[in-house]
């Protein structure tokens, strides 16, 4: 980015920038001709009282001036005043106050005014000056752009029309005020009324226009660059963020999905109490009963029926771990596909038959539409097997009594395998559906659901990662009241011939 401390050096006179605090007048900004003219260097003068490095004639003079310039805001020059000793000779000084968009004055510009006999030194030295400036404006890899009180530009550099595309001659002459995205036009047009009337230095971000219509943002910083009384010009450097804009916008979406996995994983431990501590309570309790003989001898029918509690609590535990090691394995990549031809008909006839009880004991009807000569499935029969399970019962668990779940399959036209899953239960609402997809998910809470409805918030996600692993899509659609149709779609290059011999289950 241009230096704007080396151009305020690069002026051949004697200049400082002063704050006035009440009766004090401080030092903000000197340039390197300021410290020579009056013989200290920068850490003397800056942030120290102006009249610190005066002799009392001098300070009186200037205290009249700064006095008559705070009060009626217009310049004020200093004429015949004597030398400084070891500095420039002069016949004057030139102070202009600048003021905010309030129209008070917030800082005094104070300028030499140089002595004719110095002119041809001066001459010298401001040449050198410009072919410093020149240099610095060339070889910038930042672009700027310089432009009048009008908003006219005036030049642009190489790094501006490589970074933006519009040609010199596109640009220069034209209102700046096109190159800013429509939407920030207006403010744009107020910031440079008030910087022009202030001479403040500005910076902030904003959005142009390349030549090709591409909408950049930019970090600006702009200043005045004032070569007397009648000619100032604004000098804007302005650099493509877009890049850091872009890594911003990952940041903040990366750190929105790992504060959603933390919601969902402390939802999900928070309803693993529940699913953990009520079959361990119930194998605890049945277990203890059957220990101390609660109802006599081992050989009561009783015992019996607590014994199939104990399974039955046993096996949801293991299927929750199974979830949780399965989940966890997945995306830590350590999944390796035992590949073979699978039977559809009889991989989906296997779950129907062990999802049958639980379906009938809720009143649910099951049916299967799938065909006897349904090419086999080249894919793991365990994962397989499992997709279809946890959708089977995902759908018993959210039908109602009456309530109806069907399972088909199909190729389509481009020969891909296709698995659908209807029922008609309590469905998910549309706005929550990308919930249900991710790990720990959970749709309905204690006041919606029963908690026997409740689960790992595995189950779906799950099905759509073993489902990936295949190169297949799991697709959910649904809507509150409406049930819900799941459809899993293998590629066809896992539809195997009708004649290989298939996994049966």
């Amino acid at each position: 980015m241009i230096d704007h401390k080396a151009l305020f050096d690069a002026m051949p006179v004697p200049r400082l920038l002063i704050k006035p605090e009440g009766k004090h007048f401080v030092v903000e900004e000197g340039n390197r001709r300021a410290y020579e003219y009056f013989n200290r260097k920068e850490e003397q003068i800056l942030g120290r009282q102006v009249y610190d490095f005066m002799d009392s004639e001098n300070a009186r003079h200037f205290e009249q001036a700064f006095e008559v310039c705070l009060k009626q805001k217009v310049p004020v020059t200093i004429q015949a005043l004597p030398s400084f000793p070891g500095g420039l000779r002069v016949y004057g000084f030139w102070i202009n106050p600048l003021l905010d968009i309030t129209g008070n004055v917030v800082m005094l510009d104070l300028m030499a005014q140089p002595n004719s006999s110095d002119e041809s030194i001066l001459e010298r030295e401001r040449d050198d000056a410009i072919s410093l400036l020149t240099s610095i404006f060339d070889v910038s890899e930042i672009g700027i752009i310089v432009s009048d009180n009008n908003r006219r530009v005036v030049r642009i550099n190489e790094a501006f029309v490589r970074t933006f595309g519009w040609s010199r001659d596109q640009v220069i002459g034209e209102d700046f005020i096109f190159l800013i995205a429509p939407d920030e036009q207006d403010m744009a047009k107020e910031n440079h009324d008030r910087y022009v009337k202030s001479g403040l230095r500005s910076s902030g971000e904003m959005k142009l226009i390349r030549h090709d219509g591409s909408v950049v943002n930019t970090l600006f910083t702009t200043a005045t660059l004032e070569l007397s009384q009648r000619r100032r010009f604004q000098v804007t450097t302005i650099m493509d963020i877009t890049p850091r804009k872009q890594m911003e916008l990952s940041l903040r979406v990366a750190k929105e999905h790992a504060d959603a996995a933390n919601i969902a994983k402390s939802a999900f431990l928070a309803n693993m109490s529940h699913e953990l501590r009520t079959p361990l309570n119930a194998i605890i309790g049945f277990s203890e009963m059957m220990q101390n003989e609660v109802f006599g001898a081992l050989g009561n029918a009783k015992y019996v029926e607590y014994m199939g509690d104990i399974h039955s609590s046993a096996r949801h535990l293991l299927e929750i771990i199974n979830e949780v090691l399965d989940m966890s394995k997945i995306e830590a990549g350590r999944v390796d596909l035992d590949e073979q031809p699978v039977d559809m008909h009889d991989a989906i006839e296997s779950v129907m038959r062990m999802m049958a009880s639980r379906a009938f004991s809720g009143g649910i009807i099951l049916n299967s539409n799938v065909e006897k000569n349904m090419p086999p499935l080249h894919a793991d029969p365990r994962l397989l097997r499992q997709v279809l399970i946890n959708l089977v019962s995902n759908a018993v668990k959210f039908s109602r009594q009456g309530g109806s779940i069907d399972i088909d399959a199909n190729l389509n036209s481009e020969g891909e395998m296709t698995i659908f899953v209807k029922d008609t239960g309590i469905g998910i609402p549309r706005n929550k559906i990308h919930r249900a997809l991710e790990p720990f998910g959970q749709i309905y809470d204690s006041a919606h659901a029963a908690k026997e409805n409740q689960g790992t918030g595995l189950g779906l996600p799950l099905a759509k990662a073993m489902v990936e692993l295949h190169g297949g899509r799991l697709y959910l659609d649904s809507d509150s009241g409406k049930g819900t149709v799941v459809t899993l779609s293998f590629p066809a290059r896992r539809v195997l011939h009708p004649t290989m011999t298939a996994v049966s289950y």
